[in-house]
């Protein structure tokens, strides 16, 4: 009789446990981001998903009392991810546009980015205008502001997309583009990487770019509830925390070359 009631106890103790896990997985927060930006999107050295966009997807999940799982997607794939309910939100860096509006709804911005030129050394470019000439090659990742900018702006050079920035990159170093379009950070770390083979043009060709964080369309109470948390953050400085940890030498380097910081001047 003893041993019934203990397997008896055993048993609803199991399904109490099963039924805790399926709760909390139908609350989970999935968020879609592609783990190929450091310091932003990226992974640790176990490959688990590690960042800024991370830290702060993990911040709004302790804010609104939901367990945070990450999806890694490709860039192409993320707001396809949205539409189809893959994921609930989508923090990777995306900059807002009225091209991506059309498609999602996004957040007040979190982040501001300015795009600038990785050139080839032997490149005779010294700004944007001067590749709108016949026989530049511009290279750029496909899907991306710098895309959508050479598309729009650079009418008579040949513009080559490529899945990654790392392919971009390549181009460049290798003499076979003249230029990477793509944001300052990414431009600053790369010409560190390839001193040799590549300059840096940090020039502010482009109005400022806004990030937020998308959500599928109609989505308001969530939509809602990011913005209301985001200016919780901004006030207790969260985003200088996550720059201490993961940007510290860019900060400094910015503030040297009087570049405007991602999360300056936003939701004071």
């Amino acid at each position: 009789m003893k041993k019934s009631i203990f397997i008896i106890i055993a048993l609803i103790c199991s399904v109490l446990i099963l039924s805790g896990c399926a709760q909390d997985k139908s609350n989970e927060l999935v968020v879609g981001m592609e783990l190929a930006y450091p310091p932003f999107e990226t992974k640790d050295e176990h490959g688990n998903p590690t960042g800024v966009s991370v830290d702060f997807a993990k911040a709004f999940g302790e804010y609104a009392g939901r367990p945070v799982k990450i999806e890694n997607i490709r860039w192409d794939g993320l707001i396809p991810a949205l539409q189809t309910g893959k994921v609930d939100m989508v923090i990777s860096s995306m900059t807002i546009k009225e091209e991506r509006l059309e498609k999602i709804d996004f957040s007040k911005p979190y982040a501001k980015s300015l795009l600038a030129l990785l050139v080839n050394s032997r490149s005779d470019v010294g700004k944007a205008e001067d590749l709108d000439r016949a026989g530049k090659v511009v290279a750029v990742k496909t899907g991306s502001t710098g895309q959508i900018y050479a598309e729009k702006n650079l009418a008579k050079a040949k513009i080559i997309p490529f899945p990654d920035e790392s392919a971009c990159v390549t181009e460049v170093s290798q003499g076979k583009a003249d230029a990477f379009i793509y944001d300052q950070l990414t431009i600053y770390r790369n010409n560190k990487k390839n001193p040799d083979t590549t300059k840096a043009v940090f020039i502010p060709f482009q109005g400022v770019e806004y990030w937020g964080v998308g959500v599928k369309k109609g989505n308001q109470e969530l939509l809602d509830q990011i913005n209301a948390f985001m200016d919780e953050f901004y006030a207790k400085k969260g985003f200088d925390a996550i720059t201490e940890k993961y940007l510290k030498e860019e900060k400094d380097a910015f503030d040297r070359n009087g570049f405007e910081w991602f999360f300056s001047d936003l939701h004071k």
